[in-house]
């Protein structure tokens, strides 16, 4: 079973293996040119996991002790998996143990694999899960690892690499597209975006941007939730037309 579900999602990972890969090592070269050990790049990437943050923390490492700020700055920087995770909830039900990995270990690119990708036939919804999130936080420590140590030997510009995870998010957004039918949601997550950057500007529109896009999926789901009801009822209406009919006939 175990060995079934790595197989089935070992290639939705590969795309991401890529990207993470350049940019880990463009994070393992960052830190090293600041002075730090291969250690830290190492057990960061390993225990807080989440990459925008690791960069900032870079810097936080060497700026004035402010625990309250480096704090707030954590939870605005991080503040969408608030949504992810609510988005989750009923993905992560019934798979035992593993969720708690599941949770610590979902970053954006993990949740747009677990939550868009329908599990092959066969193949437990749990485990694969697990193995997406543990292969894309392999290829993330592994990658911030290597450019740690290969900074001890090389000297690198990493200025514009980070562009690599958008190029990334692109490729997947393709990708999806292509496999649905359905575009509104992407077209909410693409409209939605645009307006709170509009608005808001580049430093603080994804926290906004998510909550109209919640917002635009609850009302989405209730105006479908109500066509469907209407639709049951004209069924249900027609199939007691079809039985009094019958009784008449009789």
């Amino acid at each position: 079973m175990k060995k079934k579900a790595f197989k089935a999602a070992l290639p939705y990972t590969l795309p991401i293996c890529v990207g993470f890969l350049f940019l880990g090592m463009s994070y393992g070269f960052l830190m090293r040119s600041m002075g730090f050990s291969f250690l830290y790049p190492m057990f960061m990437s390993m225990f807080i996991y989440a990459g925008s943050m690791e960069f900032v923390t870079a810097n936080l490492l060497l700026s004035a002790f402010n625990p309250l700020s480096a704090f707030l700055l954590a939870l605005m920087v991080n503040a969408r998996h608030l949504f992810y995770g609510i988005s989750m909830l009923d993905k992560y039900q019934n798979v035992g143990w593993k969720k708690f990995y599941l949770i610590y270990g979902m970053c954006d690119e993990t949740f747009s694999v677990n939550c868009t990708t329908e599990v092959p036939e066969g193949v437990d919804k749990g485990w694969f899960m697990f193995f997406v999130t543990l292969l894309n936080q392999i290829y993330w420590v592994g990658g911030a690892t290597a450019g740690a140590l290969l900074g001890y030997v090389i000297h690198f510009n990493t200025k514009g690499l980070e562009f690599v995870m958008t190029a990334l998010f692109v490729v997947m957004f393709v990708n999806q597209w292509e496999d649905t039918k359905d575009h509104v949601p992407a077209l909410i997550g693409l409209i939605g975006s645009a307006v709170c950057l509009f608005i808001f500007g580049s430093d603080s529109f994804i926290v906004p941007a998510m909550i109209v896009i919640i917002l635009c999926f609850l009302c989405r789901n209730k105006v479908q939730g109500r066509r469907k009801q209407k639709m049951e009822l004209l069924q249900s209406g027609d199939e007691e037309a079809g039985e009094k009919k019958e009784e008449v006939q009789g």
